[in-house]
């Protein structure tokens, strides 16, 4: 473990799928935990507290806090509340690292907070550098924070980086399993039930992400992530769907060769490699035999059938509100598609319709894109009414 950097870690979000799983790689890594946070799983964060006597919890929700600290009061654990609870945990000071897994524009404060107190940021959402990537990768270059992607496409595009010697870089390709429904049509996606939706193929993540990954708007949203991480343009990075889910990602150079980064697809990879980077350390994660795999295919996206992906493709070349205003009001569009509240394909329509009525010109500040934020949902909540008459 000679050079190990990551010795005590911050988990936001940590009872999500992302947040269990760093904690079973810092239990295996031998890293400490210092703090956690967590929305409203009130039980579990008190079984995770337990278990890793962390010295501060925080619940973004002020009644489940109340609720923890009667169920932590035998404990010296220190529990706070709401979004100032959790930006004081982003930023504990025994935390060399900060893994953010918090779903949503939520975790844009929190991660800017641990951006500031210079730690190294795991990112685990997206949503923040969709909604402000050019702010947060100033204030990470002020601070000297160290942002390290724990996305499985984006650490597979960093990791192939390591070790490129600077040469120039052609393209970005971005792997996307296609979802549950590669080769249906849009009209069949129109019976498409959360049920259905929430069954990916290749991986186990949270139940937005997993909508996301079905509508294809992840891919989209990491395609913004991306422009951000790399400092390439929007034509620089490509969508390939990759059913098999070996290949994570691939770069291009510029003399044509193409290096690619290929596992088992298992989260607790990328996210160790993100709390050991630069070293790698043995992993639970089980050994890829290509004998034995499947053949790997690769297809361009639909996007005639994939509209979301298609939006958001559009909407990267139009600054960071519109980004910001898009993430929005997707976010709203699954919450309601997950409620039963608009079908499937009303996701993509809403969205869109958010973006032709918000107002996306200036150069915001972040507190314009919060704002912007803020507008979005309600456009979205007052949308939904005339989506449903149609």
């Amino acid at each position: 473990m000679a050079g190990f950097e990551t010795r005590n870690i911050a988990v936001l979000g940590s009872t999500g799928s992302i947040g269990t799983q760093t904690l079973e790689a810092a239990e295996l890594l031998g890293v400490g935990v210092c703090a956690l946070t967590a929305n409203r799983s009130t039980s579990l964060l008190e079984q995770q507290a337990r278990r890793f006597n962390p010295k501060t919890v925080a619940m973004r929700d002020e009644d489940s806090a109340a609720d923890l600290r009667v169920r932590l009061a035998d404990t010296d654990i220190k529990v706070l509340s709401g979004e100032a609870g959790v930006t004081e945990a982003a930023s504990a000071p025994e935390a060399d690292t900060v893994v953010t897994a918090v779903v949503g524009v939520a975790g844009l404060k929190p991660t800017m907070a641990a951006i500031a107190a210079g730690k190294r940021i795991a990112l685990a959402n997206k949503e923040t550098l969709v909604c402000a990537g050019d702010h947060v990768t100033a204030a990470a270059e002020a601070s000297g924070s160290e942002i390290i992607p724990v996305d499985s496409e984006h650490s597979a595009v960093f990791q192939c980086l390591q070790g490129s010697g600077g040469n120039p870089v052609r393209s970005i390709i971005l792997t996307a399993s296609g979802g549950p429904f590669r080769g249906m049509t849009y009209g069949e996606l129109s019976k498409v039930t959360p049920a259905m939706a929430l069954r990916n193929p290749n991986w186990d993540m949270g139940a937005k992400v997993t909508i996301d990954s079905a509508t294809m708007m992840n891919k989209g949203l990491e395609v913004i992530e991306a422009m951000h991480l790399f400092s390439v343009k929007p034509d620089m990075i490509r969508v390939l769907v990759h059913p098999q889910s070996i290949v994570h990602s691939m770069v291009e150079f510029c003399d044509g060769s193409v290096v690619a980064q290929m596992a088992v697809p298992d989260m607790r990879l990328p996210i160790q490699y993100a709390l050991t980077y630069p070293k790698r350390c043995p992993s639970l994660v089980a050994r890829l035999d290509l004998a034995h795999t499947a053949a790997l295919t690769f297809e361009e996206p639909d996007l005639m059938v994939f509209r979301c992906l298609a939006l958001a493709l559009d909407t990267a070349r139009r600054g960071e509100k519109a980004c910001a205003v898009m993430n929005a009001a997707n976010e709203v569009a699954v919450q309601m598609f997950l409620e039963g509240r608009i079908g499937f394909n009303r996701i993509y329509e809403l969205t869109e319709k958010v973006l032709e009525r918000a107002q996306l010109a200036g150069d915001p500040s972040l507190g314009d894109i919060l704002d912007a934020d803020a507008e979005a949902r309600r456009l979205a909540c007052e949308a939904v009414k005339e989506i449903q008459c149609i």
